[in-house]
């Protein structure tokens, strides 16, 4: 009788050493395990507990190489079925991360395990004591842990130690049998709760307590003071608004001033009532692209589709009869959103049509409900999912459809590891199951557009609005001709103009800014001098709502001075922000109400449908926004649109600018004039000569799309090229360099023989923000074709710099096609 085998890869496996390792299955659970489930295992040298997944199992005859045995199984029923696993050795070839990064990205938070590893005493005491009889550290070490009962967790010996190294006694007290490792596991459930402030005294109580130490502690007393006037708040706005630290709030805790709470989790979101749809019904334009889509649907082949349509033209209505056709062949749909603010006003249509037949994944859910819907989707109590990025991992069976809405928008790709782009997992899935994938926009990206074009993808054109009404009417603000007449504020004359007509008339503005503060940097007026965040290279934000100067990288806050620190000159404000434009707007138009919605406003308790909720229904008149604004958003009763400064977006240092900023204008211009009523849109901008400014403004996609391909053509940019970028990162600059310029010439060298005169290095160079939290960062660019063997180099010399002592403390990852610079 032969033993069994599992590949199990392991979550402890760092990129330089990750592989399928080989366990031995134990008989007791032979029966029992399959591929896609989570087990335990011992790595490494000292036997460490971790969790892996199995990929694979296989016999083999007795007498094969001595192996580790799997010590339990984490999971009842499997997490990943076969797709699943192929995904995720699929995704880890192609974005230069380990095999249990790509698992983890592919289960929601909730089925994490945490791991806890703890030190047991075992047989006689005094036995315990002799084995460690000779050495002070193993002595100290039993005498910790018999005072806590016998065993002690990792974390709590280290701390314990200090500075002293606990490793060699627990080695000494293991290998002679006077103790043992044991690893317990813990899921994650639940981890995405809140914590809340309460007062926990009367608030005349609490301010007498804090008022005598206000200058010694006066975070102390900021806090104490907002929260006696709120009665309960998040820790989060607590800190925000007062730049006080989690150890303030708990020192305020043990004084008895505040009890520190969890906010209630809800399981499941709550139901949206709404009543049920009326049957839809496509006019001519709709009616043909959703048959030719429906034709590619029922084929059972994979197919990509992009469905390009000007804004308001009605793509949502296709997807909708698409997925009714879906799920009358007993298939299952996927739609993704580009932001969580597009998901709650979607869903609302979906919801009219499909009922509970919906799941929602995005990761504004707390843990325990995002878990729960997950398992309805695996279940197939759900058969169609909406969400963002995230969701595109559903475990679906059966997908007939999936439908990426406003597909340019680089929220797509993923900035973390592992450095994924949704449709590109979309396509792969679509192949898995023989599906139809749709890539809808009005502003498609350049690379889709060209696929379209060239017949690699099916190209379906909306060419007029659903109501058959014109597009809003654009108007150009020269910002350069404002500061002629003497108007340096972020409210051009002509803006000022339509929004006294819009309030006249009793109809909403929505106004876009794609920067979120008061000012985009503070200045002094005599020496010049701006401050600068000390983790990174980067000036700070001013905010105004809490007065305090951030760092929108790292997180740091100061208040702000009263005057210069280096020359006590007077300070000035340079640049605009959401929060500026709003006090602009209420100098303006006294008694008008402005509602402002970014990052900073938008929280656990005022989510997003709250305040897009109150500007629908209590008729706000102005909202203020930063890119949530932007998109998907449909008012009947906005009937302008202002976009305060495009040229925040359209010069910086990205070969993209010019797409994203043409994508943001015509998508935000697109909010108006979405019922009856006739739309406008003001763009403001210091140059209203600039192409990409023009065409947004005529809403001409077709010749920015002209313009852009010649771009990419000259320059060897996607899609007629791939970019790989190599970033290096480390707490010491020089280091960074060294490690980049190595890995500069083991790339010239190497990819002379995989692909000559194919590729091209820039580098290295440091990145868009070289300092970010006290690390410098580096970069190499590589431009050329992206096969496989190129990626299996640069995935081998990856591992080469990591493996190489000389690069200690350095850290390389690689990013195919990145979209932030």
């Amino acid at each position: 009788m032969g033993r069994k085998i599992a590949k199990v890869a392991v979550s402890r496996a760092v990129y330089a050493i990750d592989k399928p390792y080989d366990y031995w299955i134990p008989k007791e659970l032979e029966k029992e395990l399959v591929p896609g489930m989570r087990v335990l295992v011992p790595f490494g040298s000292g036997n460490r507990g971790t969790d892996g997944i199995v990929l694979s199992i296989r016999e083999e005859g007795e007498g094969g190489p001595s192996l580790k045995a799997i010590q339990s199984k984490l999971d009842d029923a499997p997490v990943l079925d076969h797709k699943g696993i192929q995904l995720a050795l699929w995704m880890r070839e192609r974005c230069f991360c380990t095999m249990y990064d790509c698992v983890k990205a592919m289960l929601p938070a909730g089925l994490y395990f945490s791991l806890r590893d703890q030190v047991v005493v075992q047989g006689d005491k005094e036995a315990a004591y002799q084995v460690a009889e000779g050495a002070a550290l193993a002595v100290q070490l039993l005498d910790l842990l018999y005072d806590w009962g016998g065993r002690g967790d990792m974390e709590q010996i280290r701390m314990a130690f200090g500075p002293k190294d606990p490793n060699p006694a627990i080695h000494l007290l293991v290998e002679r049998g006077a103790a043992r490792l044991e690893t317990s596991t813990r899921r994650g459930v639940g981890d995405k709760r809140e914590k809340l402030a309460v007062l926990a005294v009367p608030t005349e109580d609490a301010m007498a307590m804090v008022t005598p130490k206000r200058k010694t502690a006066p975070l102390r007393y900021s806090v104490t003071e907002l929260l006696c006037t709120l009665g309960a708040a998040s820790v989060k706005e607590l800190c925000y608004f007062t730049g006080a630290s989690m150890p303030t709030i708990k020192s305020l805790e043990k004084s008895g001033i505040l009890t520190l709470e969890e906010r209630e989790v809800f399981r499941r979101l709550p139901a949206i009532q709404v009543e049920p749809a009326q049957p839809l019904v496509l006019n001519r334009e709709q009616q043909e692209a959703f048959e030719g889509l429906d034709q590619l649907r029922r084929s059972g082949q994979p197919a990509a589709a992009l469905l390009y349509g000007v804004t308001g033209s009605g793509k949502t209505q296709i997807y909708i009869r698409l997925i009714q056709e879906t799920r009358k062949q007993g298939k299952t749909a996927l739609v993704l959103v580009p932001e969580i603010v597009l998901t709650p006003q979607l869903l609302r249509i979906f919801t009219s049509h499909f009922g509970d037949q919906i799941a929602v994944l995005h990761s504004s859910l707390r843990a325990g409900e995002r878990y729960d819907e997950w398992k309805r989707v695996r279940e197939g109590t759900a058969t169609v999912v909406i969400g963002t990025r995230s969701a595109v991992f559903a475990p679906l069976d059966n997908i007939g459809v999936i439908i990426l809405d406003e597909e340019q928008e680089t929220s797509y790709k993923s900035e973390n590891v592992p450095r994924y782009h949704a449709r590109d997992i979309a396509k792969y899935r679509c192949v898995q199951h023989g599906a139809l994938l749709v890539l809808g926009s009005a502003t498609p990206s350049v690379e889709s557009m060209y696929h379209g074009q060239e017949g690699t993808y099916h190209l379906f054109q909306l060419k007029n609005r659903y109501n058959q009404h014109p597009l809003p009417q654009v108007i150009l603000a020269d910002m350069k001709q404002e500061l002629r007449q003497g108007n340096a504020s972020a409210i051009s004359s002509v803006l000022r103009r339509e929004l006294e007509e819009n309030l006249a008339r009793g109809e909403q503005s929505i106004l876009f800014l794609n920067r979120r503060g008061a000012s985009r940097m503070v200045s002094c007026g005599e020496c010049g001098q701006v401050p600068e965040c000390p983790r990174c290279s980067v000036k700070l934000t001013y905010h105004s709502a809490n007065g305090r100067l951030m760092c929108h990288h790292c997180g740091w806050s100061q208040p702000l001075p009263p005057v210069c620190p280096s020359c006590g000159g007077l300070l000035n404000f340079i640049g605009v922000g959401t929060q500026r434009v709003q006090e602009e707007l209420e100098t303006l138009f006294p008694g008008t109400q402005v509602l402002r919605m970014d990052t900073d406003t938008v929280s656990a308790a005022h989510p997003h449908e709250e305040l897009l909720d109150r500007f629908q229904k209590e008729r706000i008149p102005i909202l203020v926004g930063t890119q949530m604004v932007a998109k998907g958003l449909d008012f009947e009763n906005v009937t302008l649109v202002g976009v305060i400064a495009p040229d925040l977006s359209l010069y910086v240092d990205d070969f993209r600018a010019g797409e994203r900023t043409f994508s943001l204008l015509t998508q935000v211009v697109g909010r108006a004039g979405r019922g009856d009523k006739q739309g406008r849109a003001v763009i403001q901008t210091f140059t209203p000569e600039n192409d990409v400014i023009r065409c947004a403004a005529s809403q001409d996609y077709d010749s920015f799309y002209q313009s852009e391909i010649l771009l990419r053509r000259l320059r060897g940019y996607p899609p007629f090229q791939d970019i790989i970028v190599l970033t290096a990162s480390s707490v010491d600059e020089m280091a960074v360099l060294r490690c980049c310029d190595r890995l500069r010439q083991a790339l010239d060298q190497e990819l002379k023989r995989y692909a000559p005169g194919g590729w091209q290095v820039l580098g290295p160079a440091p990145a868009a923000v070289a300092k970010v939290n006290n690390r410098y960062r580096y970069r190499l660019t590589l431009t050329g074709p992206c096969t496989r063997e190129v990626r299996r180099l640069i995935a081998h010399l990856i591992r080469s710099v990591h493996q190489d002592k000389d690069n200690r403390g350095v850290s390389v990852y690689g990013d195919w096609d990145p979209y932030q610079s």
